[in-house]
């Protein structure tokens, strides 16, 4: 595409993405090395590719698709064969069964002999958007290459054809639509591509006109894939079956779980069903029951924060917490510690809802509120077992607390979490709960706040200068812990992915945990005693050496191991 280098440029600039210095500087290279605007700052600017495509767009007056984050619909790629899109280097990528109309992703959007060609061809209308050429040429090898997630669910789609209802007149399900073949198989992929793609949840959700699957992956949600809505009810009923759920039962929430091999690994999934205006939605949670757990280095817990809660989990009795939203890994951390502690001389006991990893050579106990196993009871029944470490899954009432404190009182290790923003506020949350300030002072360790970041991608890293606002905002948030290369007045460094094949585009691939720790000091357990508030303990535990998370996040970014961005995403500011 021809746009003169002003012209281009000038979008960019009203688009927020360049400003005047930085479109001479383009204007010029370009010129310099005799190339057109357009391929110069695909090629060689630092620029993100979408943003590019997006003001093109704009100027050609048409629409751009963003091949790597929008899923391509199995029934689009399945008017098309494979031979003609290498060809023409097209990706159909959406299929309007009401207005007969095929949307397809090109370079070359006003090529209107290959638009007719193809119109003739499968007989539908044809609407063009531009895309960019390495998206794809990486999508057309996700579509129609062996293994990948569309042509398994495209051949399977084929093969199904739901000649008879779904539904009965009794409303009961027809075991032999829910059984074939082609609906197991598309369970099956959509669970093989979750298990591959490192995805931690699948929502298989009901729309208008179709039924989208999307994947959380490294915390974020991806939509990769689009099913026919007239598939919906047999692919819930399949889900069902496996986690024995009520199949008739439509119109209330359920819960079910069941184990997915795939190769020599094997994957625990906890359904959950929601019945929603258009049908039911189905979110399934993955938890590898292989693999082993990771170690506390490999979490992200390193320096000061590692060897003060190295110290806390091996003192011999006490309370140790780890706080944090729900996903942010606190599970996951407090396994890492058990494993740490897990010896043939000790008897750890856990209660949990539900048990999310299996840890050989402890007791694992699941709570059952219709049998009137709680975490309550069950603590209860603990202390009857001659335990020597004892996890509970969370402290989230009055009696669960008192026990946990009267269990760490009688000289056991009990760890646990709680739902607060940081490490400092979790003590007056455990007065809220009805604990008293001098039993809190008493077996309180440790409390461990964490956050999860994504991990930038090392295939695709690269380092960088960032503006001085953001220098100037590292050095005000790090302060003495600030490296003392840049205290000495060397720019800072910091790293960026520019995103690649490996970790889809995005620039990170994998995640790793930011963490602070509050340490039980005689100073803090006198502020405990008084009741004062959080911020004021933070305010001791800081001049007492705490790291903050936000602060474990900027020197992990300037590590090269997450970004600034990350960190304020997820950290308090």
């Amino acid at each position: 595409m021809n746009f003169t280098p002003k012209v281009l440029l000038a979008q960019l600039i009203k688009n927020g993405v360049i400003d005047q210095k930085q479109a001479d500087h383009f204007e010029l290279e370009s010129l310099q090395k005799n190339l057109p605007i357009y391929e110069y700052l695909l090629q060689y600017s630092e620029l993100k590719r979408s943003d590019v495509l997006q003001a093109a767009a704009q100027l050609l007056n048409i629409t751009a698709v963003d091949l790597i984050s929008m899923p391509i619909e199995p029934e689009a790629v399945s008017l098309i064969s494979e031979s003609i899109a290498r060809r023409y280097r097209i990706v159909p990528f959406k299929y309007d069964q009401d207005t007969e109309t095929l949307h397809i992703a090109t370079t070359e959007p006003f090529d209107t002999y290959m638009s007719e060609f193809i119109s003739r061809k499968v007989g539908k209308k044809i609407v063009l958007a531009l895309a960019d050429g390495e998206d794809i040429d990486r999508s057309l090898e996700i579509a129609y290459a062996q293994g990948g997630l569309t042509p398994e669910v495209k051949a399977a789609l084929k093969e199904y054809v739901p000649e008879t209802p779904i539904l009965t007149e009794d409303q009961k399900i027809s075991a032999s639509i829910i059984k074939e073949a082609p609906v197991a198989k598309i369970v099956s992929t959509i669970l093989e591509f979750a298990a591959k793609s490192r995805a931690s949840d699948i929502h298989i959700e009901p729309e208008t006109t179709k039924t989208r699957v999307r994947y959380r992956i490294d915390g974020f949600l991806n939509e990769k894939l689009s099913l026919p809505m007239s598939l919906h009810d047999a692919l819930v009923s399949r889900i069902k079956i496996l986690s024995q759920m009520k199949i008739d039962e439509r119109r209330t929430p359920q819960d079910g779980r069941f184990t997915f091999k795939l190769g020599q690994e094997e994957i625990d999934l906890r359904v959950s069903t929601l019945p929603t205006v258009h049908g039911e939605k189905v979110v399934m949670r993955l938890l590898k029951k292989t693999g082993g757990i990771p170690g506390m280095p490999d979490l992200g817990l390193r320096g000061p924060t590692y060897k003060d809660l190295e110290l806390a989990i091996t003192k011999p009795y006490g309370i140790i917490l780890v706080t944090g939203p729900t996903g942010s890994g606190k599970t996951t951390t407090l396994y890492s510690m058990l494993s740490r502690l897990n010896k043939p001389t000790v008897n750890i006991l856990t209660l949990e809802d539900p048990v999310e990893y299996d840890l050989p050579g402890t007791n694992q106990v699941q709570i059952n509120p219709q049998a009137g196993l709680t975490f309550a009871s069950g603590l209860r029944s603990f202390l009857r077992q001659d335990p020597n470490i004892i996890l509970v899954g969370e402290i989230r009432a009055t009696e669960t607390t008192q026990l946990a404190i009267q269990a760490a009182l009688t000289g056991h290790l009990v760890f646990s979490t709680l739902h607060t923003n940081d490490s400092a506020t979790a003590i007056p949350r455990l007065i809220d709960l009805g604990a008293e300030p001098f039993l809190i002072s008493t077996v309180l360790n440790g409390v461990l706040a964490q956050r999860i970041v994504r991990r930038i991608c090392e295939s695709c890293r690269e380092k960088y200068v960032p503006d001085v606002a953001v220098q100037a905002n590292i050095r005000e948030v790090l302060g003495d812990l600030l490296p003392q290369l840049y205290v000495q007045g060397a720019p800072i460094e910091l790293y960026r992915g520019r995103g690649c094949e490996q970790c889809g585009d995005t620039g990170y691939l994998g995640r790793v945990g930011i963490f602070e720790i509050t340490m039980i000091s005689n100073a803090i357990n006198k502020m405990i005693i008084k009741q004062v508030t959080a911020r004021e303990i933070e305010t001791q535990a800081r001049q007492e050496g705490m790291i903050l998370m936000k602060q474990d996040g900027y020197l992990k970014a300037l590590d090269g191991l997450t970004t600034i961005e990350e960190t304020l995403r997820v950290s308090e500011i």
